[in-house]
């Protein structure tokens, strides 16, 4: 068998409750990239995801949602103002952003600002995500700040959601950010 670069699933986690030769194995959806590799500019797009009714059905069950805008067929076509039921804001949100996720093992969620739920999604819709790497700054010793924007949009392209994530990553060499950090 030759050997080759893998192009999906750069780095493993090297757990040793597993055999050696699957620990050192790849892990699927997972990147290594620090600080510095981040490129401010890039964008990418998801692929898409119809969103059904037992998806937004378990979503709800699981966070206790039961707006009738949400739960309610029949107060969403009688009395709601969209004549049918609506997905969750927080599941296009969590779905949206899964979208474009990776498991980078260098770089931890820091918050999230500017969310803003700006038309509906109703069941059957379809969303996709672009993520816009928008900023880096150096913050602490060890990590520095990234910001990126995510648009989900519905459909044909109708923006649907807008927020931006903030995330600390790792450093490749702490020594080439001191004096340039926050005490």
């Amino acid at each position: 068998m030759d050997e080759f670069t893998p192009t999906v699933g750069v780095s493993s986690t090297r757990p040793a409750d597993m055999p050696e030769d699957h620990s050192a194995l790849p892990v699927w959806n997972a990147e290594n990239w620090f600080y510095e590799d981040w490129p401010v500019g890039q964008r990418i797009r998801s692929l898409r995801r119809t969103i059904g009714e037992s998806d937004s059905h378990l979503f709800n069950t699981l966070v206790v949602d039961i707006h009738p805008y949400v739960q309610d067929q029949m107060f969403a076509e009688r009395e709601g103002i969209f004549g049918r039921r609506l997905v969750a804001g927080a599941f296009v949100f969590s779905a949206g952003l899964g979208l474009v996720a990776t498991n980078c093992v260098n770089a931890f969620s820091y918050g999230y600002d500017k969310l803003r739920f700006i038309k509906p999604v109703f069941i059957g819709d379809t969303i996709y995500t672009i993520r816009t790497n928008m900023e880096k700054t150096p913050r602490y010793k060890d990590l520095g700040l990234i910001r990126a924007s995510y648009q989900v949009f519905k459909n044909e392209g109708e923006l649907v959601l807008y927020c931006e994530h903030l995330q600390t990553a790792k450093y490749k060499n702490p020594a080439d950010f001191a004096g340039k950090t926050e005490k």
